[in-house]
């Protein structure tokens, strides 16, 4: 039982799998996927064994940031449906047996969101309490150093009330005053609202930065050789974000969340470098249920730097908490090409550990075929955030799901252009490996099939063995896993009397199991002696 008494919650020992909805389906010919499209690939995400489907945004936006610029949280974007649509996609879900989570974005709205239009008519407004706002410094310049994800300063003047208005990212994505009770209320109906109607949980975006320092000191200076976790443009994010008055939001939603029955799931985007303060936002149990492990996503893919991240992870952990596990998502690049360099290999070698590490799996769409970042032209980059950076930014990993080799890879209905270009499709798409024994998609699969028997409905134990060099050997649960991450072949002490899955494809093999190949990892069941 955990804090609240609730027992083991769904996710424990589930995959969730993640569905950037522009991406996945198009219905309807505009070239944009939509909800439909996602209720017309539910058959193909019951097959591969998932248990439930995070969609990304799926709210009103002007899409300046492709919906994490909010207009309305009481709504569905008309380009991806109607609130009919994501009804019947949460009742045929349900007929599958999986659970449907939203995206939900706290830390800021649109510009176009009307709390912000009534706020910018002037200080006196009824919604102008909703939002971060300051007078000029005494040079007239912004009110102190933050910067947004851009690099360019957090702060936008205000002409009309000569004030400056705080945005963490563009200047169209006004961040909300979590410091006014009004905003607390808002976020307490929206929360029941979406519960009502039957979605499983939120995975919540920027859930470290709601709150910001009230006397808006100056970020400090980052560390030497900080990275994406610990400063932004030279600076940390300590003042700008990261405060710890947000725990008592976590608190407060944990409270509505289990009010429901089942309870509903909190996943927070904790995008932290530090495990402790990751681990901290589950509380006593009575924060987020599941929040994301940034510092195992970007580790490098070796035995050594992810097994430590994971030991370190379950060592901080409040007992009983449930880690998550994941390496893609849409604003990074996917891991077959990040950590893998688009080998398959190396690819199912990945699946394998993330699939057998004990808690939830999320699995990002396209990553059960190993598919990798596509490098998008100048000219046919959307995102405004990232469009400058080498490869196309985050637009790399936001392309149309591959369903098989047609120039449109299957995403869209007749001759409509997809919103970005699919890429390379040969052997990396859903028909060219549904049926293929040696294929990746059949492997995962397999994979799913394996962790749902064995470690469903459970956070299963972890103890780390001793391995060769460059091998991650560890049992979870009744499964012992060697993981060879090397170019060489390793030998091994007997694991099994058996096999039970291989990264490589057409491996099984009687007996123990005595020798890795390179990038090859197994599943194998422990000795198990016979007593008199």
């Amino acid at each position: 039982m955990d804090a609240l008494g609730t027992g083991p919650g769904w996710w424990h020992g589930a995959t969730v799998y993640q569905i950037y909805v522009r991406s996945w389906r198009d219905s309807d010919g505009d070239g944009y996927g939509d909800l439909r499209g996602v209720i017309a690939g539910l058959d193909y995400l019951a097959w591969l064994g998932v248990d439930g489907i995070w969609l990304s945004p799926t709210m009103p936006s002007p899409d300046d940031d492709w919906g994490y610029d909010v207009s309305d949280y009481l709504g569905v974007h008309p380009e991806l449906g109607t609130l009919a649509d994501l009804d019947l996609l949460v009742e045929e879900a349900g007929r599958r047996g999986l659970k449907v989570l939203l995206d939900l974005v706290p830390n800021h709205t649109s510009s176009a969101h009307p709390w912000f239009a009534d706020a910018r008519s002037g200080p006196g407004s009824a919604h102008r309490g909703y939002y971060v706002w300051a007078d000029p410094a005494a040079d007239g310049g912004p009110p102190n150093n933050w910067r947004d994800s851009t690099g360019a300063p957090a702060w936008t003047f205000d002409a009309a009330s000569g004030q400056y208005y705080l945005h963490n990212f563009l200047p169209s994505q006004p961040d909300l005053n979590w410091w006014h009770p009004a905003v607390h209320r808002e976020f307490g109906e929206i929360l029941r609202f979406w519960f009502d109607r039957g979605i499983a949980g939120f995975r919540i975006d920027v859930a470290h930065g709601l709150y910001k320092d009230a006397a808006l000191r100056d970020d400090p200076p980052a560390p030497a050789g900080h990275g994406l976790l610990t400063g932004r443009s030279g600076l940390a994010q300590v003042y700008s974000a990261n405060r710890p008055q947000s725990h008592a939001v976590f608190r407060d939603w944990r409270a509505i969340a289990e009010s429901y029955s089942p309870p509903r799931l909190l996943l927070g985007e904790t995008w932290v470098g530090d495990l402790d303060r990751m681990a901290a936002f589950h509380g006593h149990g009575d924060e987020l249920q599941l929040t994301f492990n940034f510092p195992f996503i970007f580790a490098d893919f070796t035995a050594a730097a992810l097994s430590g991240v994971v030991a370190r992870t379950l060592a901080v952990l409040p007992a009983g908490e449930c880690p998550v596990w994941t390496a893609s998502n849409h604003d990074i690049s996917r891991f077959p090409t990040r950590w893998c360099a688009g080998d398959e290999r190396k690819a199912r070698l990945a699946l394998l550990v993330l699939a057998t590490l004990p808690g939830t799996f999320v699995l990002y769409y396209g990553d059960e075929i190993a598919m990798t970042d596509v490098a998008v032209p100048a000219g046919q980059r959307r995102d405004a955030m990232t469009a400058d950076r080498p490869g196309g930014g985050r637009d790399a990993a936001r392309t149309p799901m591959h369903w098989d080799s047609s120039p449109s890879a299957g995403f869209t209905a007749g001759g409509a252009r997809p919103w970005l270009p699919s890429g390379e499709t040969r052997g990396r798409n859903v028909v060219a490996q549904r049926g293929d024994p040696r294929s990746t998609l059949e492997f995962c699969r397999d994979l799913l099939a394996l962790r749902r028997a064995e470690c469903g409905g459970t956070i299963t134990a972890y103890r780390e063995l001793p391995g060769a060099p460059g091998v991650w050997s560890y049992q979870a649960g009744d499964l012992l896993v060697a993981a060879n991450f090397s170019d060489e072949d390793v030998c091994l002490p007997g694991l099994a009397p058996g096999l039970l899955l291989s990264t490589n494809p057409g491996a099984a093999r009687p007996g123990p199991v005595t020798a890795l190949r390179p990038w090859e990892g197994v599943i194998a069941r422990p000795y198990r002696r016979r007593t008199a």
